[in-house]
């Protein structure tokens, strides 16, 4: 009997980076001479990041700033998913920008259809938040890697592969 060899396709980024990251951020919005008085806050959780700040264009240095320290830090820019910006009290503008985190149902279809339909012969299982995929040449899945990456642009989420076995 033929081995199976097999790999993961997931979306997931380092949380500790990204804490790093936001702490940059924050120091450096406290420093700057043009974002040091408009009492700007990023706040971290789980799942999202509040950043709330005086106006519009603070709101898009800030943003700048964030990206920039993330990028540095090698987390893609696709995990960030901006929501509108929103007025609150007092004349200030907040939003909230919702962490991505594993690939959900849709896109998992979506990538095993291209998978299928560029490699016949491997199998892409969809489990859970994540993807595997299944062939007997190892040579196939480096392909399926390669494929995945030219086809990055239009993924919406960063993809990482995982447990190559």
């Amino acid at each position: 009997m033929a081995s199976e060899n097999s790999f993961d396709i997931v979306s997931e980024f380092d949380h500790q980076e990204l804490v790093n990251a936001v702490d940059q951020a924050v120091r450096e919005v406290q420093t700057r001479y043009d974002l040091k008085d408009t009492q700007t806050t990023l706040e971290l959780g789980k799942t999202e990041l509040v950043i709330s700040t005086d106006t519009e264009m603070t709101l898009r240095a800030v943003r700048d700033i964030l990206e920039t320290k993330a990028l540095r830090r090698q987390l893609s820019l696709k995990i960030f998913d901006y929501a509108k910006p929103e007025d609150v009290s007092g004349g200030r503008v907040r939003q909230t920008v919702t962490l991505r985190k594993g690939i959900n149902s849709d896109l998992a279809k979506k990538i095993a259809k291209l998978i299928r339909d560029l490699f016949p012969k491997i199998q892409p299982r969809i489990q859970g938040e994540t993807l595997r995929v299944v062939s007997k040449s190892r040579d196939e899945l480096q392909a399926v890697m390669k494929a995945l990456k030219e086809k990055e642009g239009e993924i919406d989420v960063p993809l990482q592969f995982t447990n190559y076995r």
